[in-house]
């Protein structure tokens, strides 16, 4: 009746000769208009479902918890299929115990120059009488003396005297041209066993030794092994033999073996540079595979405090090579806990299997005759979870970023190219909700780190040092309930007349077109890293193409979440495998990071931005939920009781549990300083206890058990002596800005240091050249801190160009093996003024204390 009615209205109308519209239907309640408005029921009488807040909750949670479960698995899993090996881990972990057995191996001491060295020599001689006559071993002993000037740790110059290197070459009987290089390091730092850095990558490459030399099938090209004594002394040894020995000018390519921690699986964390073919003999030979891309651009970005023998390589030797570390158990790394049974036997069998597939594939390729030939382009590449390696050129990856991005560009301009009332309010409220989602990221930032600085403040820091999931519960519900509430107020105020399936839609681009920004500016940026935000980009898209049907006509249902949540599940697992693996380097590292870094701002701004990562295509599911109440009340409530219990001290940073110790890191010096004036006169001494906690809780854990072990005795820097007038070993005064000085006996060394000034030559009417000797323990470091109106223009140490260190200061690093003469070096110094002529002449009457340059 009411339709006949409105058909009659409209003809008379007509008839009249107006022209009349036509009426469309009533809109439906989940129907989105142009406006996005609520309406009431759907076109055709169905329902449109909004989402459970309960249901949804509990299911983004059990798919996250999850993605945990399969990526701990894929960690944990060392060895892809069982079998039959050539590579025997039983007796690599023979020569590892042997090796440990030794105690701590520091440069200069019997223990790294005679024992080991004189235990590889036997295991090597036993390998060469046993040996295939398909090859020829040659060893020889090599004791370099050299300099070098390096910006790690912000810039100073080693020197280094008689350290030994035992290199091993294995190659045809009619010999090889070319070789590739395997590099261990056998070294430790004091206090250690050095089971995992670098033991265990000694005892493997001594067992790949031994099962190819007894290899009938011939090598196209040499092997040489390089078991150096001196990279804990900031990779002396490894520049040693690289610019020195006979046998360097032959290496193509190299494997470095390194640790970050202790055991599990063995990360590629750097290649090149460039050379993608070594990254394809990865790929082809590596039988169980971990390896990452974004590792490899984190670690050069420098953020990670540490180097390798990689550098050593790639700068004086100009050779590529692939960068390998076991990085699981980094709280006891370089610690007495760094023992051999804490590395299990199937890390040791994963590892020689890979470094002996790669070897045997590099020394029977052509590439590695022509590997500068195959030099240009890099390469994007990672794992998947273990299983395989996918490897593409950078250039390619280019490729497809971009068109990923146009795809996007497409998909988001079919809603632009509406009439243009649809276009322009589509494009205002997608304005709008890029807005809501920036200021939701921002205030969550202010939050957690408000939460972290409070935190550092009352004195709790690393309260999650032992028990990792107090840092989710504190930091990671307090970013997720801020990032919802901020939505939710978006929905309740600003979208309280807009229908909900608009909104869904609207936030699931929102977070399609942040991921292709990203995915854009990162590739601009050349980084090969930029393919995360590639698969950010494509699988959300095209799972929602897949299930646009379904939520259309039915709206949030279960089934759409599950079919959402399957379409995500490769993102979701790939970004959780990723973020857990950088998570288990980076949380041990701020063990010892240092007094100057807060611990909880740098975590809470990691965990922060893997929630934001995470949460990005479940925004719109907050706008799908009936309510999030409960939700906010449950994160709430987690995030103040966490707090309440880290604020009480109820977790305790550290442990002494055998079986997982994270023991806290003090590193304690028993030392004599004497500072002398212009005139050579002693103006002050002293000697106590030297004490510096290496993260950045300092001694705060300390003083209760020792109670004279207080602020009381913090020292104070010595403002006109270089870095303080405290005797560092390494240019780390930046980090450990907080020390301790206890006040103790004198300390008479069994070596003590002669600081003699030999000669002074004037070489320009404005320069002057001294020269001097220095003898003493195997450990020493020089200060260089020219006077007012001079600087140090030239000296005798790495390229002859000085480098200051952070600060100003010239900072010098010097080692020696056993039975060194004593160093002599001299500098140069330019001096504006003919007073500084007559007061360097008043220096050398004092010939025997070290003269403030």
């Amino acid at each position: 009746m009411e339709r006949g009615a409105a058909v009659a209205v409209r003809r008379l109308r007509a008839a009249g000769g107006e022209r009349v519209p036509r009426v469309p239907p009533p809109p439906g309640r989940g129907e989105k208009d142009p406006g996005g408005k609520r309406r009431d029921c759907p076109a055709g009488g169905s329902r449109w479902r909004l989402l459970p807040e309960a249901r949804g909750a509990l299911l983004v949670l059990l798919y996250l918890l999850a993605l945990r479960a399969l990526v701990q698995l894929s960690l944990r899993q060392l060895l892809r299929r069982p079998g039959p090996r050539d590579f025997s881990a039983p007796r690599a972990r023979e020569y590892l115990e042997n090796i440990t057995a030794v105690g701590p191996r520091t440069v200069g001491s019997p223990e790294n120059e005679i024992l080991t060295v004189n235990y590889l020599l036997k295991q090597i001689k036993a390998i060469e009488i046993e040996s295939s006559d398909a090859h020829k071993i040659s060893v020889d002993i090599q004791r370099p003396t050299g300099s070098f000037s390096i910006d790690f740790l912000g810039g100073f110059t080693s020197y280094y005297a008689n350290i030994t290197n035992v290199v091993v070459k294995l190659e045809p009987r009619s010999g090889a041209k070319h070789a590739v290089l395997s590099n261990c390091h056998f070294d430790s730092v004091p206090n250690t066993p050095g089971a995992s850095d670098d033991a265990v990558s000694c005892s493997v490459m001594l067992e790949i030794l031994n099962t190819l030399s007894k290899s009938s099938d011939p090598l196209q090209h040499a092997v040489i092994f390089l078991f150096n004594g001196a990279e804990e002394n900031i990779l002396q040894a490894s520049h040693g033999f690289i610019t020195q020995h006979r046998w360097a000018k032959s290496i193509r390519a190299f494997i470095n073996l390194e640790a970050a921690g202790v055991g599990g699986k063995e990360l590629v964390f750097q290649t090149g540079p460039e050379n993608p073919w070594l990254v394809q003999a990865y790929v082809f030979a590596a039988k169980h595979p971990f390896a990452s891309v974004v590792a490899q651009e984190v670690f050069q970005s420098g953020i990670i405090p540490a180097d390798t023998d990689f550098r050593i390589y790639r700068d004086f030797g100009n050779i590529p090579g692939i960068d390998l570390a076991f990085i699981e158990n980094g709280y006891i790394y370089h610690t007495k806990y760094d023992t051999p049974d804490r590395i299990l036997t199937d890390s040791i069998q994963r590892a020689g299997d890979n470094i002996l597939g790669m070897l045997k594939y590099l020394a029977t390729s052509d590439k590695l005759a022509k590997s500068f030939d195959y030099r240009h382009g890099n390469v994007v590449f990672f794992d998947v979870f273990g299983l395989f390696v996918l490897a593409y050129p950078a250039r390619v990856g280019t490729i497809m970023n971009y068109i990923i991005t146009a795809v996007t560009v497409l998909y988001l301009g079919k809603k632009i190219l509406q009439p243009r009332n649809r276009a322009i309010n589509y494009m205002k409220e997608l304005s709008v909700a890029f807005g809501f989602t920036l200021l939701s990221w921002f205030s969550t930032l202010v939050t957690v780190l408000i939460v972290a600085v409070f935190i550092s403040l009352i004195g709790r820091s690393l309260s999650w040092y032992n028990h990792f999931y107090v840092s989710i519960f504190l930091y990671g519900t307090a970013a997720a309930a801020k990032l919802i509430l901020v939505h939710t107020l978006a929905k309740k105020f600003y979208y309280k007349n807009t229908n909900e399936q608009y909104l869904g839609e609207m936030f699931f681009d929102v977070s399609l077109l942040v991921w292709s920004i990203a995915l854009v500016l990162i590739t601009q940026l050349g980084l090969c890293s930029a393919f995360v935000c590639a698969m950010w980009v494509a699988f959300p898209l095209l799972t929602k193409l897949l299930i646009y049907r379904e939520f259309k006509q039915k709206g949030a249902t279960i089934r759409f979440v599950m079919i959402y949540m399957l379409g995500m599940f490769i993102p979701y697992l790939y970004i959780m495998y990723l973020t857990w693996t950088i998570f288990e380097m980076f949380i041990p590292i701020m063990g010892r990071s240092g007094t100057e870094i807060p611990p909880d701002v740098v975590l809470a701004a990691f965990i922060l931005s893997s929630t934001v990562i995470l949460s990005s295509y479940f925004l719109n599911f907050i706008y799908l939920a009936k309510s999030t109440k409960k939700t906010l009340i449950t994160l709430t409530t987690v995030f103040g009781v966490t707090l309440i219990l880290v604020c009480s001290g109820v977790f305790f940073p550290y442990s002494s549990d055998s079986a997982n110790p994270k023991p806290k890191r003090v590193f304690l010096q028993h030392v004599s300083r004497r500072f002398y004036g212009l005139n050579g006169n002693l103006v002050k001494s002293d000697s106590g206890i030297w004490i510096n906690g290496l993260d950045y809780a300092g001694i705060s854990h300390i003083t209760p058990h020792i109670p004279e072990l207080n602020d009381t005795i913090r020292t104070n820097c010595e403002d006109k002596a270089p870095l303080c007038g405290f005797p560092w070993i390494l240019p780390v005064h930046f980090l450990l800005r907080k020390n301790w000085y206890l006040p103790a006996a004198e300390i008479s060394p069994t070596n003590p240091v002669h600081f003699k000034l030999l000669a002074k030559e004037q070489m320009r009417w404005d320069s002057m050249k001294l020269t001097f000797e220095v003898s003493g323990p195997s450990h020493m470091s020089l200060y260089i801190r020219p006077h007012e109106r001079s600087t140090l223009s030239s000296w005798s140490l790495g390229d002859g160009t000085p480098v200051a260190s952070i600060g100003g200061d010239y900072f010098v690093f010097y080692a020696h093996g056993l039975q060194a003469v004593a160093w002599r070096f001299w500098i140069e110094l330019k001096i504006q003024g003919l007073h500084k002529v007559f007061w360097l002449q008043q220096c050398s009457r004092s010939p025997d204390y070290p003269p403030n340059l």
